[in-house]
């Protein structure tokens, strides 16, 4: 697999001002355990927050190094993270501010397939191969937001604020909430920890093994469903009572079997934190290794270069599995409001791929776009509308992203297609790996918010600034809709919130950071929550980027979670898995 570029620098160590594994009887609740064994060895350093930028020089500002590759084989999502450890007790609850066949056919791969990744650097990666499914599957609608929020479509029209759920406190002033200690990971290596849920009844994170739910304001623990291996991937999206799927292996990594894939599905109940069912899907007489997981309506689906698969929600019931014989394979599936394959035919150098909407009931396609031969790469940033986004003609320079496809995924016909040069846009997507993995990106109201670059303030200011702008899907052009950050603050659109779109403000040096729902039709931002600004906390956010870590908010609450761990996390340095900040 791709390995991942050196991590970024940390910024100075520092925290909240407590101790980030209490000892016992500390902050009125034990810590479980460690562990009896950590995870595998050989894996990659996890990714390391990097730190808020030095200014720099407007829109020439380098551009940030690609998200690092998941350990164990498979890769990640930040996010929209895209996207993402072991056991650890009861959160602290103290406030730690208080310091301050080509072509249609349902294809798959029928021989080896050698697929060379080009990220940063050039990578061989050796994925085992192909197979192709059966027509037999199955669906019913409705699905929540990406990113831990609630419903990610919003209407069509500009109006703003229609159907949005988010409302602005009296008092937008936060507190932290609660932290969760890093897990002790054992040996030299790194564990994917990606996978957040924000729901009514639960913060729900990953752990080294497990899935652990916490109570929303008080950070206690409430369950813990426990896995024989880590966390692959998990997906975005929660149906309407907050059931969800994830990816897993099916062991503990040794020194010996430093990986036994991405194999295990199961679907598991975030309110009641339990898991609902496990399969897996074989390509002859092998399991497949997933590379990607996702939800449409009652539909799991996932995609490997072995072909796709997909389970029902509810009962865990095969609806396809790959069959041998195919020269395409489904690469990976964009979920949420309709089920949309990335579907590769072709060798390396003259690939194409055709970007398919498909009935999540019985498989057929209702709508297809083939890219032009070449493009290896593509991301589904949303299913409806579509907007795919992919790195044409390896000129995103490390974005993974240097042109939109807004397609009709009724017709397949190409709407626009819009140009994102990296040097201008900050909006990012790992298509190489994942199939959803696009941070600092919306779609609604038929247009797609991006953030600009940082660039200087206005004269007088300080620090680095930066903008939201849309394009209509339509047109493929600006709007002239535009949300400034302000002076030393930087928009990051999270999601949609009906029709309007939520953000995370990163903050200067000296503030802390802001989340902040801008209207889909006059673009007027309204604040409706501002973490505290003591040095302790300001520490602590920094770590949090943006384009690495998952960030959730949901009625009042912001949870920052990061998504790796390794052997030095759990050493005091400052580093938290989560925080919670809340109003009110």
């Amino acid at each position: 697999m791709s390995q991942p570029p050196p991590p970024p620098n940390q910024p100075p160590p520092g925290g909240f001002g407590a101790p980030q594994d209490p000892p016992p009887g500390g902050f009125g609740a034990p810590q479980d355990p460690p562990p009896a064994q950590g995870p595998g060895y050989g894996t990659p350093p996890p990714p390391q927050t990097p730190p808020p930028p030095a200014q720099g020089p407007g829109y020439g500002y380098p551009q940030a190094p690609n998200p690092p590759q998941q350990p164990y084989g498979y890769p990640q999502q930040p996010g929209y993270g895209y996207p993402n450890q072991q056991p650890y007790g009861s959160a602290p609850t103290v406030p730690l501010g208080a310091q301050a066949p080509q072509g249609g056919g349902r294809k798959g791969l029928s021989a080896q397939v050698w697929i060379i990744v080009a990220a940063v650097a050039a990578i061989a990666l050796i994925i085992g191969g192909g197979v192709w499914y059966a027509n037999d599957r199955d669906d019913k609608g409705g699905n929540s937001a990406s990113d831990g929020g609630k419903d990610d479509k919003g209407p069509t029209g500009g109006s703003g604020s229609g159907g949005a759920e988010e409302k602005a406190p009296t008092d937008t002033a936060a507190k932290v909430l609660f932290q969760l200690p890093m897990p002790v990971v054992k040996n030299d290596s790194s564990v994917q920890v990606a996978g957040s849920w924000a729901t009514d009844k639960a913060y729900v994170k990953s752990g080294v093994a497990e899935i652990d739910g916490y109570d929303p304001d008080e950070g206690t623990k409430l369950w813990t469903i426990k896995l024989p291996g880590p966390v692959c991937a998990v997906s975005r999206y929660t149906s309407e009572d907050d059931r969800t799927a994830i990816l897993y292996q099916s062991g503990m990594p040794t020194k010996d079997k430093p990986s036994y894939g991405c194999t295990e599905v199961a679907a598991i109940d975030l309110g009641a934190g339990r898991k609902l069912w496990t399969g897996s899907a074989k390509a002859g007489d092998d399991k497949i290794s997933f590379g990607n997981i996702t939800q449409s309506g009652n539909t799991v689906a996932l995609g490997s270069t072995s072909g796709g698969a997909a389970f029902d929600l509810a009962t865990g019931r095969s609806l396809w599995s790959p069959k041998p014989g195919d020269t395409c394979y489904d690469a990976g599936y964009g979920g949420g409001p309709a089920l949309v394959a990335v579907r590769k035919c072709g060798q390396y150098g003259a690939r194409q791929l055709h970007i398919q909407t498909i009935d999540p009931k019985s498989g057929q396609v209702k709508s297809e776009y083939k890219m032009a031969t070449g493009i290896e790469y593509a991301s589904v940033v949303s299913t409806d509308p579509l907007v795919v986004a992919a790195d044409v003609g390896d000129s995103a320079a490390g974005s993974g992203i240097s042109d939109l496809f807004s397609i009709d995924n009724k017709t397949g016909a190409l709407r626009t297609k819009i140009s994102l040069p990296a040097k201008t846009y900050a909006a990012r997507c790992d298509g190489i790996t994942q199939t959803e993995a696009c941070t600092q990106i919306a779609v609604g109201n038929d247009r797609v918010y991006v953030p600009t670059k940082e660039h200087e303030g206005s004269a007088g200011g300080y620090g680095e600034t930066n903008e939201i702008v849309a394009f209509d899907l339509g047109t493929g052009k600006l709007n002239g809709q535009r949300a400034d950050a302000g002076d030393g603050y930087t928009l990051c659109p999270l999601r949609m919130d009906g029709g309007n779109i939520i953000a995370y403000k990163r903050p200067p040096y000296d503030k802390g950071g802001q989340i902040v729902s801008i209207d889909g039709g006059s673009f007027k931002p309204t604040e409706l929550l501002e973490n505290p600004s003591s040095e302790s906390v300001r520490n602590a956010e920094s770590r949090f980027s943006p384009d690495y870590a998952e960030i959730r908010y949901r009625s009042g609450h912001l949870y920052m979670a990061q998504v790796f761990a390794d052997k030095l996390s759990g050493s005091g340095d400052g580093r938290y898995l989560a925080v919670a900040f809340g109003t009110g």
